[in-house]
């Protein structure tokens, strides 16, 4: 994992996590007065710094949010069934090719004991440098998703709710991914989540890109981490199209165009809530991040499971029949 690893705009909090660090080094040297006076002194720096990573967090912008949803040390979803399961048991191989680790699947419990029984699908891109080439940095395979489906119809088959955890920058495009039907696996995927006869709640909680987040993200409701993206394309493929070059500028002007913060795809109605994060991203306090997603699906469930299952297809299919539905206003005639 690295450690070490820093973003660009969070230079000044690093210096003052610095200056914190050496003062509390003389502090514990310190005795008497001197101590007292470090202490004082550190109080000030760590309120500044609060103040500081306050200010950076509520102003990203969309290619920051990007490179925040990419941090290295950002829970992904074996991190949350680590943190918010119990009871988890995973299943393995699409029962047609083999077994794609860039997904996660299985049952599990969530919530205050005896817990709510759930299926969970989630993308993984790994951790240390083996298990990311491993999982393909979270790209997954068409297994993975045949996977995925074959889980989530044993699912319905037990009237189990399914919570799906999207974090991938989108399928893998190799030739043997193609070769043995990215896009129909995806597809497949879509047309049968959105009849499936058991309650749905999916999350972005890092990347959300394009159909290899589709294909495990219908569902009746959809949210994202205040610090995720959710977009067609990545910035750096969509800077690579019009501007034949990805660098930071063209991928800064292709964030801010795709519009693919979380506040973005909730103003257009594509989720349907913002769960916050730490002040700091979840990368800071993935404990407090892991609390706030178990706490939404749980409500969520809980809504969905008093509902009728004819009025709950319905719904789900209404939800993504008018996503993308605008009007146009005539011209005045003579204007």
């Amino acid at each position: 994992m690295a450690t070490y690893y820093q973003l660009d705009f969070e230079k000044p909090i690093v210096l003052l996590d610095q200056q914190i660090e050496a003062l509390d080094v003389r502090m514990k040297a310190e005795s008497g007065g001197g101590a007292e006076a470090l202490k004082a002194e550190i109080a000030g720096l760590q309120e500044q710094r609060q103040a500081l990573l306050e200010k950076t967090y509520l102003n990203l912008s969309p290619w920051e949010t990007v490179r925040v949803a990419r941090h290295p040390n950002r829970p992904q979803t074996r991190d949350y069934l680590a943190m918010m399961c119990r009871d988890f048991v995973e299943l393995h191989g699409d029962r047609r090719f083999g077994e794609d680790p860039a997904i996660v699947c299985g049952f599990a419990r969530i919530g205050a004991s005896p817990g709510m029984k759930v299926l969970i699908v989630g993308h993984q891109k790994g951790k240390q440098v083996a298990e990311r080439q491993a999982c393909h940095f979270g790209c997954a395979h068409p297994e993975g998703y045949r996977k995925a489906l074959r889980c989530m119809q044993m699912a319905e088959k037990f009237g189990v709710p399914v919570v799906t955890l999207v974090d991938t920058p989108g399928a893998y495009p190799g030739l043997g991914a193609e070769q043995r039907g990215q896009a129909e696996a995806i597809a497949v995927n879509m047309l049968e989540m959105s009849r499936l006869r058991t309650p749905i709640v999916s999350i972005v909680i890092g990347e959300g890109g394009s159909g290899g987040a589709l294909g495990i993200a219908v569902a009746d409701k959809v949210a994202m981490l205040a610090n995720s993206w959710y977009s067609v394309i990545s910035p750096e493929g969509c800077a690579a199209i019009l501007w034949k070059e990805a660098n930071p500028q063209t991928n800064n002007a292709a964030a801010k165009s795709l519009r693919l913060t979380a506040k973005d795809n909730l103003s257009f109605g594509i989720v349907d809530e913002v769960v916050p994060e730490p002040i700091g991203g979840a990368h800071r306090d993935p404990r407090a991040t892991a609390n706030a997603v178990s706490a939404w699906v749980l409500a969520k469930l809980a809504v969905l499971k008093k509902t009728s299952m004819d009025q709950m297809l319905e719904n789900r299919y209404q939800r993504y029949r008018k996503l993308g539905v605008y009007f146009e206003q005539a011209e005045p005639v003579g204007a």
